[in-house]
């Protein structure tokens, strides 16, 4: 039984990020950064296409101007 479960431990499996510290690091590294610049890029592009659009067409009443003219 013993043998079994000693013979389990010693395959190597590269792509298995837990067989190498520097290779899961690295992994989680560029994750984490991936992560932060797609979240960063798509808050950007969302306030761009949500920008604020001045319209000059709107008349504002003339008591609540900045110097208001009362009647």
């Amino acid at each position: 039984m013993q043998q079994d479960h000693q013979q389990e431990v010693l395959l190597d499996n590269k792509a298995d990020i837990e067989y190498s510290q520097p290779t899961k690091s690295r992994f989680l590294f560029l994750l984490f950064f991936f992560s932060l610049f797609i979240f960063s890029w798509a808050g950007c592009y969302n306030l761009y296409t949500h920008k604020f659009v001045p319209n000059d067409k709107v008349v504002a009443p003339d008591n609540t101007l900045y110097s208001p003219k009362y009647k």
